[in-house]
């Protein structure tokens, strides 16, 4: 079975389930019942192969550096404190940029998308973020419309999705754009999850 090469970015202080979430979904993901494997290959990518340690403490070892990363068809970034020196990170900006002129879906959860955006890739579209970093996002990056009430946005083979818990939302519509519908929700029932029926922002905020 050829399978849809995902790579999730992490580093020092990402947010776990921001990657954890969608990390779960697609390798969960069967097209059929009893499917021996998923058909999305799911990759953890660094910067360096060293322990990246994340918000909390969890250490956690990547399966590839950005140097020897295989070609992606899916690029997710997550977010967490760990994003903010990423926004002055050109390497890890540089490397953003190439593999969004390759891969067919971008995607990102919570301030993972301050990241998309730092690296120019958000001008001109509608996105999302963190409810508390709605403001940032805006003031930051003026060409960006930034949505406050959506879960998650889609724009065209791009998605932003709000903080945390959003990803997992997110991520079951990439499986759904990927397989359809009914794996999606084949997919959140194998999780125990509820299906999302509608795409409003979970919590309210001032």
């Amino acid at each position: 079975m050829t399978q849809t090469h995902v790579g999730i970015l992490i580093f020092n202080d990402v947010e776990v389930l921001d990657f954890c979430g969608p990390f779960e979904v697609f390798s969960v993901t069967r097209r059929q019942r009893g499917e021996p494997e998923s058909p999305f290959k799911t990759l953890l990518v660094a910067k360096t192969a060293d322990v990246v340690h994340t918000r909390g403490g969890m250490k956690v070892v990547p399966h590839v550096t950005i140097d020897d990363c295989p070609p992606l068809d899916i690029l997710l970034i997550p977010g967490g404190r760990g994003t903010r020196p990423l926004l002055n990170n050109d390497t890890i900006l540089n490397w953003i940029k190439t593999q969004a002129t390759q891969v067919k879906t971008l995607t990102s959860v919570c301030t993972g998308s301050l990241v998309l955006g730092q690296a120019g890739l958000l001008d001109g579209l509608t996105a999302t973020t963190h409810w508390e970093s709605l403001d940032m996002m805006a003031a930051r990056f003026p060409q960006v419309t930034v949505n406050r009430d959506q879960h998650w946005v889609e724009q065209g083979d791009v998605l932003t999705s709000a903080g945390i818990s959003a990803g997992i939302d997110m991520a079951l519509q990439v499986v759904a754009r990927y397989h359809g519908e009914a794996v999606a929700r084949e997919t959140a029932l194998q999780m125990e999850y509820p299906y999302p029926e509608h795409n409003q922002r979970r919590v309210t905020f001032e």
